[in-house]
């Protein structure tokens, strides 16, 4: 088996060092606001609910732009460095809108550095390896969920340094990661002077000359993608679950680790089956398993049963993370990269916001098992609209 690329192993150590800073201020940040800002839960929630959808929509644009660049690479260092500047806003904020500015600033660096990312990934891994690249990609990432906490809970409870000096140390490893992509990422400049003039005379194509247009596999695909988002709400409920059938407080970031443990350990090697065996059977996989396990919660109420179903529920995503985005780049054409995974990310977070939503309301206005049931049968629904995909690679 070749090794990865020196640019996908950058780009994925990139990953977890942005989110092992992320994820030291994520957990903190709502009793941050609340208890020292004073803002109210309502506030939190629209904090977070702008921030999000902001990303979702820049991450459409910015991958469109990066199929028009020379290079990608601008757009992911600049993308990592707004990440890394966001958090020193918010070890300095005063008042909470200073925080919303800083999420902000935090997602649109999301935004721009997401798709132009994973276009990079495939533009450099032959079409036989991607599953393996993305699923190493979404391991470290994961690693980096798991180490964040880790730290957090180093400096607080052990060193016992005050929550916004914390916020200004969660700065360091973002930084390190974006010194390192500016200095050592490396990408052929793409576009040609012939592609130039080719473009003049025919705006579908692209720079490089090729076709620029995704073909009608990919919107199929793209279908698929947003029926599981909708299933896939946030992962708040769970929590929310698990604490209402008694789990502690306390037991409740051990739950969430042991979740992303699975993820980071598993994900490479799920990634790498799908280069070997046709992707779609992993999303089939996948996204059926998350539909048992989601029909399951509502009937788990001891803490042994929680903590079983909170290990199973890393295996949908470990199945198929890596295979997703590997199965999105086999579709389109080199040239249009980086628009359709910013198309990918745009439905995707459009329809967890929606998802979310609906599944919320349910949740409060009918019962916690009928919202985890139309979570489950919209997976279902994901994973059969996988088999009308055709399994034709652009490589």
């Amino acid at each position: 088996m070749a090794a990865l690329k020196p640019q996908v192993r950058l780009l994925a150590f990139a990953s977890l060092l942005n989110d092992s800073a992320s994820e030291m201020i994520y957990p903190l940040l709502p009793v941050f606001l609340t208890s020292v800002l004073g803002a109210t839960p309502v506030t939190v929630g629209v904090i977070e609910g702008a921030a999000d959808g902001l990303a979702s929509i820049l991450k459409y644009f910015a991958g469109s732009i990066s199929d028009k660049l020379p290079r990608r690479k601008p757009l992911v260092v600049i993308g990592y460095g707004l990440a890394a500047a966001s958090r020193a806003l918010i070890a300095v904020a005063g008042r909470w809108p200073s925080v919303l500015t800083a999420r902000l600033i935090d997602r649109t660096g999301k935004g721009i550095r997401s798709a132009p990312r994973d276009a990079i990934i495939a533009d450099v891994t032959p079409a036989e390896d991607r599953g393996r690249a993305f699923g190493f990609q979404r391991a470290l990432d994961h690693t980096g969920a798991v180490v964040g906490p880790l730290l957090a809970l180093l400096f607080l409870n052990v060193i016992h340094v005050p929550m916004r000096t914390l916020f200004m140390i969660a700065v360091v490893p973002g930084a390190i990661g974006v010194v390192m992509l500016a200095a050592f990422l490396k990408e052929e400049e793409r576009p040609s002077e012939r592609g130039r003039l080719a473009r003049i005379v025919d705006p579908n194509r692209s720079q490089s000359g090729q076709d620029a247009r995704a073909p009608g596999s990919f919107y199929f695909a793209i279908t698929a993608v947003a029926l599981f988002s909708l299933a896939n709400s946030s992962d708040a409920f769970l929590i929310l679950q698990a604490h209402a059938a008694g789990v502690s407080t306390a037991m409740l970031p051990t739950l969430w680790a042991a979740h992303h443990v699975i993820k980071s350990l598993f994900s490479t090697r799920a990634g790498a089956l799908s280069d070997r065996i046709d992707r779609r059977l992993l999303l089939i996989g996948g996204w059926t398993s998350y539909a048992i396990i989601y029909a399951v919660f509502p009937f788990a109420h001891s803490l042994l049963f929680f903590v079983v179903l909170f290990v199973l529920y890393a295996i949908p995503f470990t199945l198929s993370e890596g295979a997703e985005r590997a199965w999105i780049s086999d579709l389109v054409p080199a040239a249009a990269r980086g628009k359709s995974f910013g198309i990918y990310y745009l439905a995707n977070g459009l329809c967890v916001l929606v998802g979310t939503v609906l599944f919320g309301e349910i949740y409060q206005n009918v019962s916690a098992q009928a919202a985890f049931w139309v979570g489950a049968g919209l997976a279902v629904m994901a994973a059969a609209a996988v088999l009308i995909v055709p399994r034709k690679s652009m490589t």
